[in-house]
């Protein structure tokens, strides 16, 4: 959640042990200090929202957009598909905000400036660009919340990384349940990964009527 807000992971650890006392018998919060004044405001404002209702807020807040992420999550949950959205989105988010926090230390891509294309769907998360070059370099990001899972390209995304070539960089986050840590890969469709292609067929339901 740290990393999808864009902010240090530690600070939504630090925020929950400053609602310990509020909320937890077991738990006590900071040693030697009250609770904030800020967030005993922030727990009596809060205090009589209904759970469902709160954790609407709260990912209208997280969502990286909002409430169209909120509809997605609705319409998912209609198709019984609710159970790992959420996750992925979050997770996915997270990976993103891993890379932009990591990329100046990355020795390949740290002299690029970087540019966030996700919505233009291009086939890859970020365009890297140096000044006086006028290739750009392409980096899609996955993040996988154990230390070891599986990843995906959709065939746009696979077919932009043969066309783009050495100038394409898989950057995967994983272990987000505990300590991120990353690996990067160039050119991954010639790299150590082997992607086997797997092919999906949809059944899709359209409405109709005269008018």
């Amino acid at each position: 959640m740290g990393f999808a807000l864009g902010t240090r992971p530690a600070s939504i650890k630090n925020y929950r042990d400053e609602f310990d006392p509020v909320f937890s018998l077991r738990r006590k919060g900071w040693r030697n200090r009250p609770i904030r004044e800020y967030c005993k405001e922030a727990a009596v404002q809060y205090a009589d929202l209904p759970l469902k209702e709160f954790t609407l807020y709260l990912k209208s807040l997280i969502y990286e957009r909002g409430a169209f992420d909120l509809l997605a999550e609705e319409v998912n949950v209609e198709l019984n598909k609710e159970s790992s959205f959420a996750k992925r989105l979050i997770t996915g988010q997270a990976a993103e905000k891993y890379f932009e926090i990591i990329h100046p230390s990355i020795p390949a891509l740290a002299e690029y400036t970087l540019e966030n294309v996700t919505q233009f769907g291009c086939g890859f998360d970020y365009r890297l660009r140096k000044p006086g070059v006028n290739d750009f370099l392409a980096v899609e990001v996955k993040g996988l919340n154990a230390s070891r899972g599986t990843i995906s390209l959709t065939e746009k995304e696979h077919r932009v990384a043969g066309v783009l070539s050495e100038r394409f960089y898989l950057f995967v986050v994983s272990n987000f349940r505990e300590t991120p840590s990353h690996a990067i890969y160039r050119n991954p469709l010639n790299s150590e990964l082997s992607f086997l292609r797997q092919e999906t067929h949809v059944v899709q339901v359209n409405w109709r009527v005269i008018v």
